[in-house]
């Protein structure tokens, strides 16, 4: 009996189901955008929820302007983003059980918006992760840093499909193009499939 021979290029099993699993998981993640700036108006009028499944993505985009001279005479927004609780939501207040998820502080970044993404997921393995239940709504709020300009209130619900029944989960995602939140991605499951494929072949 001999060895097994390795040969250049060869991919360990293990390795490429990981990778295929990692295609298929992203093909079928949602990514839901959200322009966090005082020219959304639904951010302001406090009325955007969006519903996401597990395994999802909500992206915030900061306020962005592409040089000091766009802006005229006022301050960029600059602001703090938090997670918090239904009531501090309603008044949009920063609370001592409100946590800061990120601060929206370089306007004139170089390569355009500052994007922070959360990953909608029932258990993370980092510390400054959060988890999120099926079921449950969970509530955004942005208070102005002390750099920036008095901005509005604003405000956003995340709603956690879906809550679990004798029945089993049921996945119900209502799909209506809304301005200033994103459609889901559109990578082409078989497309992937053929590539991780390819991939495991040669």
């Amino acid at each position: 009996m001999g060895s097994p021979v390795w040969t250049p290029g060869a991919v360990p099993a293990w390795k490429a189901t990981i990778l295929l699993l990692n295609i298929i998981s992203a093909a079928v993640a949602k990514r839901h955008v959200v322009y966090w700036n005082s020219t959304n108006t639904r951010l302001t009028a406090g009325d955007l929820s969006i519903q996401v499944n597990l395994n999802d993505y909500l992206d915030i985009y900061c306020p962005h302007y592409n040089d000091k001279g766009t802006l005229g005479p006022g301050q960029p927004e600059t602001l703090a983003l938090y997670l918090v609780g239904e009531a501090s939501f309603q008044g949009c207040v920063e609370t001592r059980r409100a946590i800061k998820r990120w601060e929206c502080n370089t306007p004139y970044a170089p390569f355009g918006p500052v994007r922070f993404s959360e990953k909608i997921q029932r258990f993370t393995p980092f510390s400054l992760g959060f988890e999120f239940l099926p079921g449950r709504h969970y509530y955004y709020s942005s208070l102005p840093t002390d750099e920036g300009p008095p901005l509005p209130c604003m405000k956003l619900r995340v709603t956690v499909c879906c809550e679990p029944t004798s029945e089993g989960s049921k996945q119900i995602q209502e799909t209506s193009p809304q301005r200033n939140v994103s459609s889901p991605r559109t990578a082409s499951p078989p497309l992937l499939l053929i590539l991780a494929f390819l991939l495991l072949t040669t």
